[in-house]
């Protein structure tokens, strides 16, 4: 199962538009909606009132644009035995 996130307003006649994903055309999908109205304060509150570090995405963003990403040696690592 995949779960796409969507945010979208509903039209004054009760419809939602759905587009998903080209790499899905032509198959066959089952489609679960499970809906969660947004309130005005919590559509507008800012990373800071969320709890994210003023200007964090601002210095992280594209921090890992280098391709290819390199994981270097992480070192030895203690082998646990097997509790029963």
């Amino acid at each position: 199962m995949q779960v796409i996130k969507v945010k979208t307003r509903v039209d004054a006649e009760g419809k939602v538009i759905l587009q998903v994903p080209q790499d899905l055309a032509n198959q066959e999908l089952e489609i679960a909606i499970v809906y969660q109205l947004v309130s005005p304060e919590t559509s507008t509150q800012t990373p800071e009132k969320l709890g994210w570090i003023s200007g964090f995405f601002e210095q992280t963003a594209g921090c890992l644009a280098d391709e290819p990403l390199v994981r270097y040696p992480q070192g030895e690592y203690e082998v646990r035995e097997k509790i029963e």
